[in-house]
C-alpha cells in the first residue's frame, strides 16, 4: 500500500452529520477510509436504479454492504426503482456519456440522498461518484448543489476525492479487498455503447461478474 498521510477532514460550516450516497465499493472504498480516520459520523446511502441489468446491480450492492459492515458503517439500502429512471431517461437514449443523461442521473440519485438526509436528521451529502476518473467532477457537484438547495441548512460537501493520493489508494484498496471491477459506468446504454466500442476493436464484450481487482497479479 502506497504511505498515504491524509489530512484531518472537516464537513464544512460546522456540520457534523454525512450521508454519503455511494455507488459502489471501488468508488467507495478510499472515501468511506478517509472519512471515518476523520472521525466524521456518517452512513452509506445507496440509491443507484441506474445500475443494469439486476445481476449487476446486486454485484455492486452486495459488495458495499460487506465493506461497510467491515467497517461498522450504517447502510441504507435505497429503492431500484428502475421503471422511474427509465422514465426520465426516456428521449436521452442516444446520449453521449457525461452528457445530459448523465446529469439527470446523477440529479435523480442525489435527490433521493437529500430528501432522505432531510428527514433522518443529517445535515450534509456528498457522493463517492467524484472520485472516479472517467466522470466529471463538475458536472457532479453541479448536481450535489442543487440536490441539497432545497433544504434550509443543508450543504453539499464538494470535497475532490482525487487529490493527494486518493484516486491511487481507491485503487489499492479495491486490489486489497478484492472488488469486482465494474467494466462499464453502470446503465444500460452504457453498456450497449461500452459493447459497441469493444466490437469495433475486435475485443470481447463485457462478462458480468467475472474480473475482479487483483486478480490479474496472481
Amino acid at each position: 500500500m502506497t504511505d498515504l498521510i491524509r489530512d484531518k477532514l472537516e464537513l464544512p460550516a460546522g456540520h457534523n452529520k454525512l450521508l454519503l450516497h455511494s455507488c459502489c465499493a471501488p468508488c467507495s472504498g478510499e472515501v468511506m477510509e478517509a472519512i471515518q480516520a476523520s472521525g466524521i459520523e456518517y452512513a452509506i446511502f445507496f440509491y443507484n436504479p441506474n445500475i443494469h441489468p439486476q445481476k449487476e446491480y446486486l454485484l455492486r450492492k452486495e459488495e458495499n454492504i460487506r465493506f461497510a459492515e467491515q467497517h461498522n458503517i450504517p447502510f441504507i439500502d435505497a429503492d431500484y426503482d428502475t421503471d422511474n429512471w427509465f422514465e426520465r431517461a426516456r428521449g436521452m437514449e442516444k446520449e453521449p456519456e457525461r452528457g445530459i443523461r448523465c446529469t439527470m442521473c446523477f440529479d435523480m440519485r442525489f435527490e433521493r440522498t437529500a430528501l432522505y438526509a432531510f428527514e433522518h436528521g443529517y445535515t450534509a451529502i456528498s457522493s463517492s461518484l467524484g472520485i472516479s476518473r472517467w466522470k466529471d467532477m463538475q458536472q457532479i457537484n453541479g448536481c450535489g448543489y442543487r440536490a441539497a438547495e432545497p433544504y434550509p441548512g443543508m450543504v453539499y460537501w464538494d470535497y475532490n476525492w482525487r487529490k493527494k493520493g486518493g484516486a491511487a489508494r481507491m485503487v489499492e484498496i479495491s486490489k486489497r479487498e478484492n472488488f469486482y471491477q465494474q467494466e462499464y459506468c453502470g446503465c444500460v446504454y452504457s453498456l450497449r455503447d461500452t459493447n459497441l466500442h469493444r466490437k469495433s476493436q475486435g475485443r470481447p464484450l463485457i462478462k458480468l461478474g467475472v474480473k475482479y481487482y487483483g486478480d490479474e497479479e496472481e
